[in-house]
């Protein structure tokens, strides 16, 4: 990239103003995503204004539309909500308020207009995009502006960001504020069960969601729920005997506890609604169980944006000031969106064309086509929950195959989930599942016993491993191993872990070559807190470290905001992979963050400190770095404490933090839960496969490289690798990846901290259409 189109960057925005505003019901997160709207808009030489109170706000004009500063948007990172409020608008509907929003921008040289909000707001701004003109022309002939303010006005640049908690708009996996509604519902849900396990009690969770069935999907598939009901897929006409056989088979079973999860907008198939009460009746009725209704409401917008939406947040505002100020007239009012985890620009009105299709498919009873539209992650939600949800396991294990599940490495949130899809989708196939305790070593020791269905009951929510889990790795008991495989006959092998599953799943491949007992499939989900594993983007149990690290730092800041002048210094775990400490201080808003990835010399120590200095004397008076553990050996937090320590003196003092292994445990995150909860379900169905290609004159033998692969996220779809064909990408020393994704989204915690850096726009979110992308949509 030439060193003028580095430049171009910062000065993209000269001359040029952009507004930013919420509108519609609140989401969190979309703080995040004004202050990125701001620092960026700022960083590239633009002006840039809050509108207050959404649309209305742009309507009254006045001191509703205020000129933004970098210091402004500062300790709003962390806040739920949208601190510059928010507002149904009835007058923006009508021409009249329109022409009236139109003046306030025009006498402003305002022509980049920023909207956060849902497919009402959205559909909103391109009513008045299309307009524009003729509004100007109006303002123009009333004599209200000058030919000369019409001329500089001459065309209105719209992009839209979309924050719903209903995650209910078509184009994007993820809408700001999802992820963190179902933390709030998931936090519920894990306390609601403590209560329903002392009492045998059934609850009937109502959640949001008027046509939108993705929360209450998710939560059930995140909490193992008996039953969900959601818009888009009504039950079947005698839904309530079957409802009640489900209810009673799992008490049958031994299970305390029933929970069923309903959406607001739950309908029959006749289009008639299913209410919480009606639900809890027909169970008191005829099953005649203690049964309780809990409606979450407006607690589901509340509390503290989760780390994935304030860093969703934060590349979708980067994201969309790079498209208002790029924009031309001929280019539509685009949608910025997450797809896997790539940004990408969509038309907004086929967005929100396709969103109208599937209320309409809703209300015309074709719900097949409502759940397609909604696309193929919410279709994969929908079939994994399914067959969780609605199977009987069978009785018979003839012609079966027996599979063993184990964990490797240290311990990470969501692995118990992973184990208990895995075990259950075995059981569903027909497979005998044996589950291996301690790692390598148990299999070595012969520490395997079979699992039925009700054995990992209630796992998903717990964080930890509850096989226990060793870095051991196989090849020096390679004996043993082969021993015990023969001796419990195990068909196949499900390793949930981190970089040592890996290179474990590397000397088995290796060991084929001796003992052909090891010549049986394996799979590796990745599952460790410091996202390291070649050949997935995310690995189970990252996200719920990273919301870890950020609530801590939450809590730092904010200590350090009531002494001023402080400067705290954190250490973060992730071995040599600077995964966490780059994403943790995207997410908390650090000044900067060492990782081992990006070399750093005293000189680079230096520039931080003397940021830092500057800082000081503005009204932010705190600071915030991380480091991660192994980022440097002779820059340790000991030397970088005492360095901040001694060149801040008399300016900043400064404290120090090593999180250490509390990153490594609580209960997982929704995100986390749902994920590995898919993983377990696709390693078990590809296993089945593999192990019935590789059945030779009645015993297992699998010697080619794709009988041993890793399960991986990239980019939009979940996908095998052979781990013989990763070992190119990886850097064994060092333990990560050669290549790594996120390193891209350096750059933006610089400029955010206010560091004068040449932002790569290289990178950018191509410009797509929503009906090509139905098809290669994400499947996470």
């Amino acid at each position: 990239m030439t060193h003028e189109e580095h430049h171009a960057a910062k000065t993209l925005g000269v001359g040029k103003a952009i507004a930013v505003l919420t509108s519609g019901g609140d989401a969190q997160g979309m703080n995040a995503a004004v202050r990125a709207v701001v620092r960026v808009g700022i960083y590239t030489g633009a002006r840039v204004f809050f509108v207050h109170e959404g649309y209305q706000g742009l309507v009254d004009g006045g001191d509703n539309i205020r000129e933004a500063t970098w210091e402004s948007v500062s300790m709003m990172l962390q806040l739920g909500g949208t601190v510059i409020g928010s507002a149904r608008c009835k007058d923006f509907r009508e021409r009249e308020g329109r022409l009236r929003a139109a003046h306030n921008l025009v006498k402003r040289g305002i022509t980049n207009l920023c909207v956060i909000g849902g497919d009402g707001s959205l559909t909103g701004a391109d009513t008045f995009r299309s307009e524009w003109s003729d509004l100007l022309s109006d303002l123009q002939k009333s004599g209200k502006i000058t030919a000369e303010e019409a001329a500089k006005s001459r065309y209105l640049n719209i992009v839209g960001l979309v924050g719903s908690i209903d995650n209910d708009f078509c184009g994007t996996d993820m809408t700001i504020g999802t992820d963190s509604a179902l933390h709030r519902i998931m936090e519920i849900v894990d306390a609601i069960t403590t209560t329903a396990q002392s009492h045998q009690r059934t609850f009937v969770l109502e959640v949001m969601g008027r046509h939108c069935g993705y929360l209450a999907l998710v939560t059930s598939l995140s909490c193992g729920a008996d039953w969900v009901f959601i818009p888009e897929c009504p039950p079947d006409d005698d839904w309530e005997e079957h409802l009640c056989r489900r209810l009673s088979e799992t008490r049958n079973r031994g299970s305390r506890l029933n929970i069923i999860i309903v959406a607001e907008g739950a309908i029959d198939k006749n289009g008639k609604p299913i209410s919480s009460e009606d639900i809890k009746n027909l169970v008191v009725k005829r099953l005649g169980y203690d049964t309780r209704v809990t409606v979450l409401g407006h607690v589901q917008r509340g509390g503290t944006p989760s780390a994935f939406d304030r860093i969703l947040g934060s590349r979708m505002g980067v994201e969309a000031v790079m498209a208002l100020l790029e924009g031309t007239p001929d280019t539509p009012a685009c949608v910025v969106s997450l797809s896997g985890n790539q940004a990408v620009r969509l038309p907004l009105m086929e967005c929100v064309q396709v969103t109208k299709d599937v209320t309409k498919a809703m209300d015309e009873r074709r719900f097949d086509e409502a759940l397609k539209l909604r696309g193929r992650s919410f279709m994969n939600n929908w079939e994994v929950y399914k067959l969780l949800a609605h199977v009987r396991p069978p009785v018979s294990k003839s012609g079966s195959y027996t599979v063993a599940v184990m964990n490797v490495g240290a311990p990470a949130a969501g692995m118990n989930a992973a184990v208990r899809s895995t075990v259950r989708i075995g059981l569903i196939q027909g497979n005998r599942v044996l589950v291996v305790h301690d790692g390598f070593e148990g299999l070595a020791k012969g520490q395997i016993e079979e699992a039925g269905w009700s054995y990992v009951g209630g796992w998903t929510g717990q964080g930890g491993s509850k096989l226990g889990t060793k870095r051991t790795l196989p090849k020096k008991s390679f004996e043993q191993i082969s021993a015990n495989i023969t001796k419990f006959n195990i068909q196949g092998l499900v390793l949930i872990g981190g970089f040592e599953a890996y290179t474990g799943g590397l000397e088995l491949m290796e060991g084929r070559k001796q003992y052909e007992e090891l010549c049986i499939p394996f799979v590796v989900i990745p599952a460790t807190v410091s996202n390291n594993v070649p050949g997935s983007d995310f690995s189970v149990g990252t996200d719920t470290a990273l919301n870890t690290i950020c609530m801590t730092c939450d809590r730092i800041k904010q200590s350090a905001a009531g002494t001023k002048r402080r400067v705290f210094i954190i250490e973060t775990m992730g071995g040599y992979c600077g995964y966490l400490a780059t994403m943790a201080g995207l997410a908390a808003g650090a000044d900067a963050a060492y990782i081992f990835e990006e070399p750093f010399t005293i000189r680079d120590l230096q520039v931080n400190v003397e940021h830092l200095v500057q800082k000081m004397k503005t009204t932010v008076k705190r600071g915030l770095v991380l480091r991660n553990e192994k980022c440097n050996e002779n820059y340790t937090t000991d030397f970088i404490f005492n360095l901040y320590s001694e060149e801040g003196k008399g300016i900043f003092d400064s404290r120090k933090n090593v999180l250490g292994h509390m990153q490594q445990g609580g209960s997982p995150t929704p995100f986390d839960r749902n994920f590995a909860t898919k993983m377990g379900a696709k390693a078990m169905n590809w296993m089945s496969g593999k192990i019935k290609e590789s059945y030779r004159s009645g015993r297992i033998f699998a010697n080619t490289p794709d009988s041993g692969c890793v399960l991986g996220m990239r980019k939009r779809a979940l996908v095998f690798q052979p781990v013989t064909e990763l070992k190119e990408q990886t850097d064994f020393e060092h333990r990560i990846p050669k290549e790594q994704w996120w390193l891209k989204l350096r750059p933006i915690l610089k400029i955010l901290a206010k560091y004068e850096i040449d932002l790569d726009t290289s990178e950018h979110a191509h410009f797509e259409h929503i009906s090509r992308k139905q098809s290669g949509e994400a499947t996470v």
